[in-house]
């Protein structure tokens, strides 16, 4: 098969994780250093003032982040599995309209492969910013996945 018929990291996630699906969320870059993901403004998944809902805001930065981790880590999936461990989100401003959130691997994917090759269990952050299209912070995450070594 070649890298042409292969389906994109946005396409894999909307295929297995279902609030993907469920929020339209549109992967407009993926890179192992970066991804991009957008909401686009739904009136489903408003707050009571009209914008997108907190949790709507989670899951779209949580959804860039593990599409940094599908697309750094991939080729790790036969040995290890990408659990996220714990994060935090920050709201800066009210959100409104489209969101856009953007994600940033915190350590050379290199150093946590030989982690992994030394037989540990690597941690790693993901920093994302959420921004509204005027490009004002909308709200801030910092989330900490680990590479669990199949047993």
């Amino acid at each position: 098969m070649s890298s042409e018929t292969l389906p994109s990291i946005g396409e894999m996630m909307a295929a297995s994780v279902p609030m993907v699906r469920t929020l339209n969320l549109e992967f407009t870059e993926t890179t192992a250093e970066r991804a991009v993901v957008r909401m686009p403004d739904q009136s489903d998944f408003h707050n009571h003032v009209g914008g997108p809902h907190a949790g709507a805001m989670f899951t779209l930065a949580e959804s860039a982040s593990g599409a940094i981790v599908m697309t750094a880590f991939g080729s790790q999936l036969g040995r290890a599995v990408p659990l996220a461990v714990r994060s935090e989100i920050a709201y800066k401003k009210l959100a409104m309209g489209p969101v856009t959130a953007t994600a940033e691997l915190g350590r050379p994917v290199a150093d946590v492969i030989a982690e992994l090759d030394a037989g540990e269990r690597p941690e790693f952050p993901v920093n994302v910013s959420i921004t509204r299209e005027d490009g004002a912070v909308t709200g801030e995450m910092s989330i900490v996945w680990t590479l669990r070594p199949n047993k």
